[in-house]
């Protein structure tokens, strides 16, 4: 298999090891399209799929390369809910809006599925994800979210205690798991790029290397790059994390956070076996979390070690070193080969952010590391809106979101401080 261009991607094991996409031209002079999108990642590419899917002539502008930034990067853990979680939402909206938007990620899980289907995306899929607590709090609070997710939320996920776990997952370091049998995980790389293949295939125009520098607004928005522009009856803003100058008014709601993933040297079938049987998807319940999983060629993927200075952590590699093997001291003598990262968008109250700021200029972002599955939902949440059946969208435009605290100078040092206790929290107790 060819790796996709490592000049063109930031190195890592998803861009050595991807299919390649052959590159798209940048945009050149005046063009016109029904729907324009900035962005191709999974919520501009799943809102081109089903808007270009529907008959409409639509145009994705990337400033880069497609997938190129978190959905190229990222974990690659598909899990049903959001970030902020169940309780949060019913704070914000109520438990019976929580429970829709809760029901609307399961659907979206379920469009994920069919759509590496449908296509035929060669994403490495596979079943299971496990939440797995340190602390006894922790403990607690998964097994009253079991409760939760089987009483109100109607979700059949299982408690599996030490035994049971440590009988899948060869480490000491849980104290049992919620797992989740209806999640998974799959390459983020392949993926976007496989659906990007699906979307061209229906008619789509993505145009790489095209860097928005302006969006004017109108009865017919028109988005601006250095080599030409796109007007449209309907503008979709899909930049998350990266999106830089356009709307200041959604930057200013959501704060980039760096995250890092490291991959191992290839263990062998038998060895990588031994340490996840069941090849699902893990992840704990720390503030700053690990998280991994096995790659196709049986290699660790290991996350963690978030930064929330914007600053790329000293020594990453010995870091994440360190950290795989608090959890999997078997591994001392295994070495990791990759280390990469990337930005995702958090918002303050970690809930996804989706809605318009105009009746034709549609977003979405703050999918704050939980965007794999949310991604997908909120782009055929937004292509159902510019459809004319707006209500979904409409129902998590009820979350309110207010922006950081302490303007541009001093967000991220308060976001710093904040995160710091929350990291002295999970140490100590």
């Amino acid at each position: 298999m060819r790796a996709v261009g490592q000049s063109s991607y930031p190195p890592s094991w998803y861009a050595a090891s991807a299919t390649p996409l052959p590159e798209q031209p940048a945009l050149q002079g005046a063009i016109q399209a029904d729907i324009c999108i900035l962005g191709a990642g999974y919520t501009g590419l799943s809102a081109a799929l089903e808007l270009a899917e529907a008959g409409y002539n639509v145009v994705i502008l990337e400033a880069e390369r497609i997938g190129w930034g978190a959905s190229g990067r990222n974990g690659g853990q598909a899990i049903a809910g959001f970030s902020c979680g169940e309780a949060k939402l019913e704070s914000l909206v109520g438990f019976d809006d929580a429970r829709r938007m809760f029901d609307l990620s399961r659907e979206g899980l379920q469009w994920l599925r069919e759509r590496i289907r449908k296509h035929g995306i060669a994403c490495d899929w596979r079943d299971g994800h496990a939440t797995v607590p340190i602390k006894p709090r922790q403990e607690r609070e998964v097994r009253a979210a079991i409760e939760d997710f089987r009483t109100r939320y109607d979700y059949p996920v299982e408690w599996w205690n030490r035994e049971r776990l440590r009988s899948q997952l060869a480490s000491d370091r849980y104290l049992g798991a919620l797992y989740d049998p209806n999640s998974g995980h799959l390459h983020p790389l392949e993926y976007a790029l496989g659906l990007a293949r699906a979307a061209m295939a229906a008619g789509v125009r993505i145009f790489e290397q095209s860097r928005v520098t302006q969006l004017v607004r109108g009865a017919r928005p028109v988005f601006k790059t250095a080599g030409g522009e796109v007007h449209c009856d309907f503008a979709v803003l899909a930049g998350n994390a990266l999106l830089h100058g356009i709307a200041p008014e959604l930057e200013s709601r959501v704060m980039p956070v760096g995250t890092y993933i490291g991959a191992t040297v290839p263990l062998g079938e038998e060895r990588a076996k031994e340490l996840i049987r069941n090849d699902m998807a893990v992840a704990d319940t720390n503030w700053a979390l690990d998280y991994f999983r096995l790659s196709r060629d049986r290699r660790l993927l290991f996350g963690g070690r978030a930064s929330y200075s914007t600053l790329p952590p000293p020594n990453l590699r010995g870091t994440m070193t360190r950290r795989m093997r608090r959890v999997f001291p078997q591994l001392a003598d295994v070495q990791i080969e990759y280390v990469w990262g990337g930005y995702i968008d958090i918002s303050l109250n970690r809930a996804p952010h989706f809605g318009r700021l105009t009746p034709n200029v549609y977003f979405a972002q703050g999918f704050s590391g939980h965007g794999v599955v949310a991604t997908g939902l909120a782009g055929k949440l937004m292509s159902e809106a510019i459809r004319g059946q707006s209500e979904r969208l409409d129902l998590f435009a009820k979350i309110p979101h207010l922006p950081f605290p302490g303007g541009r100078a001093l967000r991220t040092p308060m976001l710093v401080a904040a995160m710091a206790w929350y990291k002295l929290r999970d140490a100590l107790w």
